[in-house]
């Protein structure tokens, strides 16, 4: 396993501004920041993150106004009971993307949201609470119990709803495997619990978060 000042080094052999791209992202949220966040923005997150899923990011940044208008703000309690009738209108409405699953999607993670919040007291009490070196826990919390937020797409709702998230993205992957971690991609639970091994060493070593360490080991890569 190299050392996190190996990996470092790599980074700013191709990148020498690597302190400027860091600071150019905002920090990890704080325990309460994360609490005091409403349970309609995770929603609203959430279905960003599920519409941007192999599509064209610009094209759901352009038109979400329309998308919170017809979703009526993303009050989770109030999707969590859209009927026939309402899934319908959706589907007619030129505001959103009319993605048929992704609808039922957000209306399914209205009732994940809702549930979560009824338990912990608020959704993003629910995240705050929850330990950062247990990301694959959480990211199964969201496979089972969310729609459509598996793999990369629960990665990108932790990361800009501001819990300290690493993004396995293709670059991260590569890096991984140059470091001895894994030996492909990680996917499997076994894989994704060196991943995180990985990153608690590498937070122990350099005092940087989890999100800081996820983008380094991209920019290590070129």
């Amino acid at each position: 396993m190299k050392s996190f000042v190996q990996i470092e080094d790599e980074a700013r052999t191709h990148h020498p501004d690597l302190e400027a791209r860091l600071a150019a992202h905002s920090p990890p949220k704080s325990a309460s920041e994360l609490a005091d966040i409403p349970d309609d923005r995770w929603l609203s997150l959430m279905t960003r993150s599920v519409f941007q899923a192999g599509f064209v990011w610009k094209v759901i940044e352009a038109k979400w106004d329309g998308f919170e208008a017809a979703f009526a703000g993303f009050d989770p309690a109030r999707l969590s009971f859209y009927a026939d009738e309402d899934v319908d209108r959706l589907l007619g409405d030129a505001r959103i993307v009319r993605n048929g699953q992704k609808i039922m999607a957000t209306i399914a993670n209205a009732g994940f949201v809702t549930e979560i919040a009824a338990e912990h007291g608020s959704f993003g009490r629910f995240l705050a609470d929850w330990p950062v070196n247990d990301q694959p826990g959480l990211l199964d919390v969201f496979k089972k119990r969310g729609s459509r937020l598996a793999g990369m797409t629960g990665q990108y709702v932790l990361r800009f709803g501001g819990w300290d998230a690493w993004i396995l993205s293709k670059d991260v992957g590569t890096a991984l495997v140059r470091a001895g971690i894994v030996d492909k991609a990680p996917s499997s639970k076994s894989a994704l619990a060196k991943t995180q091994a990985a990153f608690d060493a590498w937070r122990e070593e350099s005092g940087r978060s989890q999100s800081e360490i996820s983008r380094i080991l991209a920019l290590s890569v070129g």
